[in-house]
């Protein structure tokens, strides 16, 4: 699903995840704060939103969706992404919420990369 290989890609699935990335992303950095002793805390900044528009971006590359879509979606939406990342950038999220947030994101991300690789393996076979 989150590959580049031009199968089709749910749009639910892409739509989901600049958020299950962003998600994953903050409860890792609020883990990690926490298992460092850190006196800081996750933040949502316009460079988590913008990498999150990114990996929105790259994976609606190999999408075949008809014209209207890949106009007004495939390119509105990262940048719609990013600009969310813009309006709430340096906001802090409270760690225990970022990490009971996220750590359910991270398995999702997981999971979605694992079934991809076995798609994968079983169309080479």
């Amino acid at each position: 699903m989150l590959s580049l290989t031009g199968r089709s890609l749910p749009l639910r699935v892409w739509l989901a995840v600049p958020i299950i990335y962003a998600a994953a992303v903050l409860g890792l950095t609020a883990l990690i704060g926490v298992l460092l002793d850190a006196d800081w805390q996750a933040t949502l900044s316009a460079v988590l939103f913008g990498t999150a528009a990114a990996v929105t971006a790259l994976i609606g590359i190999g999408v075949e969706w008809p014209r209207c879509r890949r106009v007004c979606l495939r390119v509105a939406y990262p940048a719609a992404v990013f600009a969310a990342g813009l309006l709430l950038g340096d906001r802090t999220v409270p760690t225990p919420l970022a990490i009971l947030v996220g750590l359910p994101a991270l398995v999702t991300l997981v999971i979605l990369c694992r079934q991809d690789r076995q798609e994968d393996s079983v169309v080479v076979d």
